[in-house]
């Protein structure tokens, strides 16, 4: 199979049928086998319907069907576990994606890149509840993640088969796939592909998507840096937290002895509760070392081994 394409959807069904029609005349003069794994997200409108209808016809299309509503990141995971595709490419099925740039996100694949990432340079969405929002979600995330892209939430990408089935999708992580393929060693870029306004049905994005966005990439950057050694953390913590108190109590120490009396003052009680902190910090920071260690595997993502014998 040469190209997987992962189709998330929930409520889409006037636009599934003229997708896959898109799909079919832009990959087929091109012969390229593919396949086009729709992922209901537990709709409650005809689309599981319309794409039943199309599996029936077309061979190519296929169904996973959630029970209820999961997210974007569980659609994903599925669809992406479920591929053969040497090429995996995702995209929305609101047809705001237009399938005729699949094929130069598959020339950018064949210059070496494992990753391309949909840029709309020109959105056709509301300026106020999307556009400037997303400008300030993606400059934040490119600062701070170490990958700059203009588009992080395009669902519009193409992967190549090892660099998507690396990847782990949970939560909301769908957001920050570029970011977690460089992290994984694998090499990233976009591409710009054009953006078509909404014909059927309603947005699902929402400001509190906005908000979590960022207390997602907050949670991605601390596990990243501290998932396997927390006490560099917790451990930071505790210390600031015990030298203040330990500071605070030398210097009534030092006053208690020039003078021989000694207030209980506001201060004091800061003395103390920071040290008690401090040590419950430290605390939590070697209990984690110890669960780390505990569970002591360690996975190591190898791209290429040479001149290995295969099991026995």
């Amino acid at each position: 199979m040469d190209i997987s394409i992962i189709v998330p959807l929930f409520n889409e069904e006037e636009s599934l049928a003229e997708l896959f029609r898109q799909i079919k005349e832009t990959l087929e003069p091109r012969n390229l086998s593919f396949e086009v794994i729709f992922v209901d997200d537990g709709s409650t409108d005809g689309s599981v319907s319309v794409i039943r209808t199309l599996s029936e016809q077309y061979p190519a299309v296929k169904l996973i069907s959630f029970g209820r509503n999961y997210g974007k990141s569980a659609a994903l995971a599925v669809g992406i576990e479920a591929a053969v595709g040497d090429i995996i490419v995702t995209m929305d099925a609101d047809l705001q994606d237009d399938p005729a740039a699949i094929p130069d996100m598959l020339a950018k694949l064949n210059e070496g890149w494992d990753l391309v990432s949909g840029w709309k340079q020109k959105r056709l969405d509301p300026v106020l509840t999307k556009n400037i929002p997303s400008k300030l979600f993606n400059s934040v995330v490119s600062k701070m993640s170490g990958v700059t892209l203009h588009d992080f939430n395009c669902g519009f990408k193409a992967y190549r088969r090892d660099a998507a089935k690396s990847l782990e999708i949970y939560g909301e992580r769908h957001r920050f796939l570029p970011v977690l393929a460089h992290w994984n060693g694998y090499r990233v870029t976009e591409a710009p592909v054009p953006h078509r306004a909404r014909q059927f049905g309603v947005t699902k994005f929402g400001l509190d998507r906005f908000f979590n966005g960022f207390f997602d990439l907050a949670t991605l950057l601390f596990l990243r840096k501290y998932m396997s050694r927390p006490l560099h953390f917790f451990g930071l913590i505790g210390l600031l937290l015990m030298v203040l108190g330990f500071g605070i109590s030398a210097g009534f120490g030092i006053d208690w002895l020039i003078t021989q009396e000694l207030h209980i003052r506001p201060l004091m009680l800061l003395a103390v509760t920071s040290m008690i902190l401090g040590v419950q910090f430290f605390s939590i920071g070697l209990l984690g070392e110890m669960m780390t260690n505990m569970n002591g595997q360690r996975s190591y993502l190898e791209r290429t081994r040479i001149g290995f014998q295969g099991k026995d």
